[in-house]
């Protein structure tokens, strides 16, 4: 449960390097924030659109409360997302690979609000892109690390060349 929220301790630390373990138990708790995000939204914010059904007053109070999820949403968004991306780079950083690899999946998602939806080809594409990008970079991340150190630091399970000819 430590690794879970150890990218929010290292929260913009992007050097260094970062286990398998800490980037899917970070995975794991963003996931599952989200999922008890959806249910609050869902059981609640249900019972107050059934109540806004029923009269002005009540069709405020929910207007009101589904704003707040609203905002509640792109806070948390906000702020999971700096420690995740660093969590991102620290991965990539332990198979050995720089950091600039997210723009995998961050390069066609910039595109896209550069460019807009001009036409369905463009977006197909960019949308392509993007999915390509986003299995690249899961593949990169259940890699394993290099042993030992390497150049962006020491290698965060303690294997070497020590433990090799032990």
């Amino acid at each position: 449960m430590g690794y879970m929220f150890l990218p929010l301790r290292r929260y913009a630390e992007f050097g260094g390097r970062s286990r398998r373990m800490e980037f899917w138990m970070w995975t794991l708790f963003v996931f599952l924030l989200w999922v008890t995000y959806f249910i609050l939204i869902f059981a609640v914010g249900g019972g107050a659109l059934l109540m806004a059904a029923s009269d002005a007053a009540g069709a405020l109070a929910a207007t009101g409360f589904l704003l707040g999820l609203g905002l509640l949403y792109f806070a948390i968004g906000l702020a999971i997302f700096l420690p995740g991306l660093a969590v991102t780079v620290r991965r990539l950083h332990d198979t050995g690979r720089s950091g600039w690899w997210v723009l995998l999946v961050w390069g066609p998602f910039i595109a896209a609000m550069v460019l807009g939806s001009q036409s369905e080809t463009i977006s197909g594409i960019v949308g392509l892109a993007w999915l390509v990008g986003a299995i690249v970079l899961i593949v990169f991340c259940c890699l394993d690390g290099t042993p030992g150190a390497n150049r962006y630091g020491d290698d965060p399970k303690g294997r070497g060349l020590a433990d090799t000819f032990a």
